[in-house]
């Protein structure tokens, strides 16, 4: 080593020392300083967020359901009330061992395959402490049977709440829809944490679900003090919830569940309306299904029984059903004569049909000399085949959109199908083809493209009763619209007065009078080809179901001063006078004597095998069973080619 040798000071070495701890004290401070105000910046500007953060995990609050409001009748009946829920659920956070659990619980309920295979899928697809439903709708023996054992089953959480009930069953199913829990999806478009509660049900069809925003109200909060791990210490609070408003309907609660009793094994539709004030009384569609089966959570044994039903349980056929009417549109044919200067009492000879060029179109029968009265009463379709085609299809379907066919109501239900008036233009912008005029004469005895809906053959009637152009309503605050129909009341007269003679007279319905005293109900029948049957038979009943003629009745009673407006429609029925109008006849008369109609339905359903739910029951075992031993298949008819041509 060359060079200088360096020498340190005892000075330096203080210099530098006190260099070095002055730097360093510097630097203390200054990490004093950052923590300072980092911890008054957390102290004091972030304090609220880590309060909450602290509260959140010592509290656990929990969202309680609302109860959804009532849906009560005119009278103020319930028909959907709530009534009280034991339930029982799983915390996935709090299970210990999930198997073991799911085992006991499996005995105690009596949890069937399908039932435990849903949780076992719940419960790979849950978090934290979010609950799994395991069972609803359970009796006090049965939720108390959990209870007493809570401490050996960590992870399950009983709970009392409320579930949706509806006291006539299937009776109301189609009016007023049912309730379900919210799906993923409807979660993910609200973000709403309501709708992952257990217990919660929201509506899915029907009034439930068009009045949703009215009917669900506010949830209620429970506080629970918890550990670290979650572990309840302790009930903090709890705020009660607001139960949604009640609605009122214009329903008559006894007669929906009577006209749905009277359709026994028929797969049809019977709606009322009051001539006043358009308010719908009853608006029935059979066959349906439970909808507290729905509220408790249907099994897929029920939901493939409705599925593949061939009588359609799942469709509400009085606003979804399209039915071409039959003789029941004649009445529209009818005012559309009236409203074009045709003379009421002019004469049409009826010598069995009408020939249009090389084609006969068929009557009834041979009707003779027959004016607008006695073609109303004997269904004359020669009279209507000529006025039709005199008067033109822009005047028949003008008079039939008047008489409220062909239209959307404001009614408060998620859909409604409003059929076909057809006119020139119509089949023009939907075919590209130019009208005819053997569309004109089918179109006035209301077959050819006219469809309407079982609603709206109940506001023709009800317009025609009333020579006003009411609106119908369900709600009863809806407003009363009721405006004149452009139609002389005397001319509405004179339509009513065929229809009292189709019932009161020498008409199609005469089997069907009213048996009161003083009391007549006017009518006319439709029977309405559903396909063209080969050989051109009729559908009657040499031909499958579900080829045979649907049967129709509109009506309206008292005759005098007509209070109530009916139609009738039951499908595959093959006629309005033998399936429709005995049916229109016993809702009207329950209307006017209840006992009687009681007393007559008590016969019937004596033959039918009970009432709505014991039918039903008989059904769904019916069912099981044939599911549990399928038939065992023929092995001459099961052939690995299938039949060549055509079945039908």
């Amino acid at each position: 080593m060359s060079g200088p040798i360096k020498i340190v000071t005892e000075a330096a070495q203080s210099f530098s020392f006190s260099r070095r701890a002055t730097m360093l004290g510097f630097m203390q401070a200054g990490v004093g300083v950052l923590l300072a105000s980092r911890m008054a910046w957390i102290a004091v500007a972030e304090n609220e967020r880590y309060e909450l953060l602290a509260e959140s995990n010592r509290v656990n609050l929990t969202l309680l359901p609302p109860r959804r409001g009532w849906i009560v009748d005119r009278a103020g009946t319930p028909i959907a009330n709530n009534r009280t829920d034991f339930r029982i659920d799983l915390i996935p956070e709090r299970l210990t061992d999930a198997e073991a659990t799911l085992g006991k619980l499996s005995q105690l309920l009596a949890l069937d395959a399908e039932a435990l295979d849903r949780i076992r899928r719940d419960l790979q697809n849950a978090r934290g402490f979010t609950p799994v439903p395991v069972a609803e709708n359970l009796d006090w023996d049965r939720y108390a049977s959990v209870v007493v054992r809570q401490p050996e089953l960590p992870g399950v959480a009983p709970t009392q709440g409320y579930a949706r009930n509806y006291p006539s069953g299937a009776a109301v199913a189609h009016l007023v829809g049912y309730v379900g829990g919210a799906t993923s999806d409807q979660y993910k478009e609200t973000k709403d944490p309501l709708f992952l509660t257990p217990g919660f049900k929201l509506g899915k069809d029907g009034l439930e679900k068009a009045l949703e925003s009215t009917l669900r109200g506010a949830p209620g909060a429970k506080r629970v003090e918890v550990t670290a791990r979650g572990r309840p210490v302790r009930d903090l609070e709890t705020r009660r919830d607001v139960p949604g408003k009640t609605v009122r309907l214009t329903i008559d609660a006894g007669l929906q569940e009577y006209a749905a009793r009277r359709l026994g094994n028929e797969s049809g539709t019977v709606v009322v309306i009051d001539t006043l004030d358009g308010s719908i009384l009853t608006m029935a569609s059979m066959p349906a299904y439970d909808p507290n089966s729905f509220s408790d959570g249907i099994s897929q044994i029920e939901w493939g029984m409705m599925s593949s039903d061939d009588h359609l349980p799942l469709t509400n056929k009085a606003l979804q059903g399209l039915y071409p009417p039959g003789s029941t549109f004649k009445p529209a044919t009818a005012l559309a004569a009236l409203r074009s200067g045709i003379d009421p009492d002019r004469t049409v000879y009826c010598g069995g049909g009408y020939q249009l060029g090389n084609r006969f179109f068929r009557c009834l029968g041979r009707h003779g000399s027959v004016n607008l009265h006695r073609a109303i009463a004997r269904s004359c379709n020669t009279y209507f085949y000529t006025m039709g085609r005199e008067v033109g299809m822009d005047a028949v379907a003008a008079a039939a959109r008047e008489l409220g066919l062909g239209a959307e109501y404001p009614l408060p239900f998620p859909s409604q199908r409003y059929g076909t008036i057809p006119d020139p233009a119509w089949k023009l912008r939907k075919y590209d083809q130019k009208w005819t005029p053997s569309d004109t004469l089918n179109a006035s005895i209301g077959q050819g493209y006219i469809l309407t809906s079982p609603l709206q053959l109940a506001v023709q009637t009800s317009r025609i009763a009333s020579g006003r152009r009411l609106m119908p309503r369900i709600l009863a605050d809806a407003p009363i619209v009721a405006p004149m129909l452009d139609v002389p009341p005397e001319r509405m007269g004179l339509i009513r007065s065929g229809m009292d003679e189709v019932v009161n007279g020498a008409g199609t319905a005469v089997r069907s009078r009213l048996q009161l005293d003083g009391i007549r109900m006017g009518g006319k029948t439709g029977t309405a080809q559903v396909r063209r049957i080969a050989g051109g038979a009729r559908g009657g009943m040499n031909v499958p179901w579900k080829y045979r003629d649907h049967g129709l009745f509109i009506g309206f009673a008292p005759v005098e001063q007509p209070r109530y407006a009916v139609s009738v429609v039951i499908e595959h029925g093959m006629s309005g006078s033998g399936a429709a109008a005995p049916v229109a006849r016993d809702v009207l008369t329950y209307l006017f004597d209840r006992q009687r109609a009681l007393d007559s339905l008590a016969v019937l359903e004596e033959n039918w095998g009970g009432d709505i739910r014991a039918r039903m029951a008989v059904k769904a075992d019916a069912y099981r069973a044939a599911r549990a031993n399928p038939a065992p298949v023929d092995p001459a008819t099961d052939t690995a080619t299938p039949p060549s041509g055509n079945t039908e």
